[in-house]
C-alpha cells in the first residue's frame, strides 16, 4: 500500500524527481510480484514435490516388506535407543540379535532393533526388509509425503518473495547511491561560489 501511495503523492508534485517516480513504481512491481508470483511458485513447487513424493511411497510399499522376526538374544550392554523413524519419533527400541525369513523364503539373522524395552528370547516383533531380506527403512506414509511437499511450497514462496525484496532493495540501494554521486557533483561545481552570490566578490 505504502508503493500506490508513494506513486500517488509523486504523480503531481512539482518537487518530484525522476527517480522517486521510479523507486515507487518499482515498490509497487516488487508487491504485486510478491502477492502473485511467490504464491504460484509455491504452488508449483509443492505440487512437483507432492507427485515426486507420492511415487516414492508407492516404490517403497512395492520394494519394502513388513516380515516378523525373532529375538535369539539381546545385545549385551545394549541401552535403549530411539527411533527416529516412527511417527512420534519417540520410540524406544532396543538393539537384539534376531532371525527372519525373508520374502523370498531364505532365512536371515542379525543385529537389529527391536520395539520392545524387555526383549526375551522368542519374542517375535517387526521389522523392514526388501525383497532378499536385508534390513531398510520402514516405508514413507502419504501423511509424511504430503507435509513435506506443502513444506517444500511453502519455502520455494518464500525464497521467491525474498528474492524479489533483495531484488528491490537492490534496485534502490543502486538508485540512492547514483543520486548521492549526482549531489557531489553538484555541490563540487558550486561549491566554490556557494553563498558569494551578490557579494560583488
Amino acid at each position: 500500500m505504502r508503493a500506490i501511495g508513494g506513486i500517488w503523492r509523486w504523480r503531481h508534485n512539482p518537487l518530484r524527481r525522476t527517480t522517486d517516480l521510479v523507486e515507487a513504481w518499482v515498490a509497487l512491481s516488487a508487491l504485486l510480484l510478491v502477492l502473485l508470483v511467490a504464491p504460484v511458485v509455491g504452488s508449483l513447487v509443492g505440487a512437483v514435490a507432492q507427485d515426486v513424493l507420492q511415487q516414492s511411497v508407492h516404490e517403497q510399499r512395492q520394494s519394502r516388506h513388513e516380515v516378523t522376526a525373532t529375538v535369539v538374544r539381546k545385545v549385551a550392554g545394549s541401552p535403549l535407543e530411539v527411533d527416529p523413524e516412527t511417527a512420534t519419533g519417540r520410540e524406544t527400541r532396543t538393539r537384539v540379535v534376531a532371525d527372519w525369513t525373508a520374502p523370498d523364503g531364505t532365512a536371515q539373522h542379525g543385529t537389529v532393533l527391536a520395539g520392545l524395552k524387555t526383549p526375551h528370547i522368542g519374542d517375535h516383533f517387526e521389522i523392514w526388509t526388501d525383497g532378499h531380506g536385508a534390513l531398510v527403512a520402514r516405508p514413507l506414509d502419504s501423511a509424511t509425503a504430503t507435509t513435506h511437499a506443502v513444506l517444500a511450497g511453502f519455502g520455494a514462496a518464500l525464497l521467491t518473495a525474498g528474492a524479489v525484496e533483495g531484488g528491490r532493495r537492490l534496485i534502490v540501494w543502486r538508485m540512492v547511491r547514483r543520486r548521492y554521486a549526482r549531489w557531489d557533483q553538484a555541490w563540487d561545481r558550486a561549491g566554490p561560489d556557494w553563498g558569494r552570490t551578490g557579494t560583488g566578490s
